[in-house]
């Protein structure tokens, strides 16, 4: 078996994968969102020290495992520097002390995979990760096989909703609540410019839409929140299948999937899904448990670096805040 360990942002988890079958046979998360809410969004010092908090806790329950475990894996890039050194550190200790391997893991592989927790990869595929930190574009031929085509040039589509909802004094995080809050509203009421429409290029920004929401919310009164909503979400989701459809015109997909906190989404997948039918190409999403960050995913991955014995040396395996694809 495989124990793994996330704690990249504001998730504490753990999972228990085994290596033969990729069954999950444990998994935990604990979330702080109740505590960051209160701020707007995440506080890094804060979830760092919740992290000391919660992964004990949670490691425990997992001492039954250890006997059987093969390897421990753990999310060391990217994220928060100070919640990321709380999983590597645990993970560097139970390496030491139990004798095993240890599989440093990319936070955004480990999305990818969420595609196949208990599931056969299917690859190669092209992937769309949208979170709260990232939005870009990948073709995926296997686990050390990922280029990035595209990716955003200022904010992330799950950070403008984030940013919206906090305009709006409604909470975090945000992605949900707007959502929400966009059923009930006209998505034509406001005429948000989708960004970089005339633009050739194959890349993402937020910053300008979100600037245009900023002054729209600061004109109008709490009861035309909801159109507000409702066009935002229309106009970012709109701007990803623009691009998209750009792409697909040199590169037609034959599976495509979105992954990330922000693919779980419905209005994303619906539009996601409609756009792919004059293509005939696949659409694959992870159950909406798996979206957001979680062990299980890091599991997964790590499945498949502890193949090819893609081991990281205790002494050598570092936290990777800035790290990409």
């Amino acid at each position: 078996m495989i124990l793994s360990i996330e704690s990249s942002c504001d998730d504490s988890s753990i999972a228990v994968t085994e290596i033969a079958t990729g069954k999950l046979l444990y998994h935990k998360k604990i979330s702080q969102e109740l505590e960051h809410a209160q701020y707007g969004g995440v506080v890094p010092e804060l979830a760092s020290r919740l992290h000391v908090e919660a992964l004990p806790k949670i490691l425990q329950e997992c001492r039954p495992y250890f006997p059987s475990l093969k390897a421990v894996a753990v999310t060391n890039e990217p994220g928060l520097g100070v919640t990321l050194v709380e999983g590597v550190m645990m993970a560097k200790a139970l390496a030491v002390a139990l004798s095993i391997p240890l599989i440093g893991v990319n936070h955004l592989i480990g999305h990818i995979y969420s595609l196949f927790i208990e599931k056969e990869a299917r690859l190669p595929l092209t992937v769309l990760l949208v979170s709260g930190g990232h939005t870009q574009l990948m073709e995926v031929e296997g686990i050390d096989t990922v280029k990035t085509v595209a990716r955003t040039m200022d904010d992330s589509f799950g950070e403008s909703f984030d940013k919206v909802a906090k305009m709006m004094h409604l909470g975090y995080p945000g992605g949900p609540v707007i959502e929400t809050l966009a059923k009930n509203g006209d998505a034509f009421r406001y005429n948000f410019t989708v960004p970089l429409h005339q633009s050739p290029k194959i890349a993402f920004s937020y910053s300008g839409l979100k600037n245009a929401v900023r002054l729209a919310v600061e004109a109008a009164n709490e009861k035309e929140y909801a159109d507000i909503a409702a066009s935002f979400q229309r106009v970012a989701t709109a701007h990803l299948i623009q691009k998209l459809k750009k792409y697909f015109k040199a590169h037609p997909p034959r599976c495509f999937a979105i992954v990330g906190g922000a693919s779980a989404n419905r209005y994303l997948r619906e539009q996601v899904q409609e756009m792919l039918k004059p293509f005939g190409a696949t659409l694959l999403l992870s159950e909406l448990r798996y979206c957001s960050d979680n062990a299980a995913m890091i599991g997964r991955a790590a499945i498949e670096m502890y193949h090819k014995k893609a081991w990281s040396r205790v002494e050598n395996l570092h936290v990777n805040a800035q790290s990409t694809l």
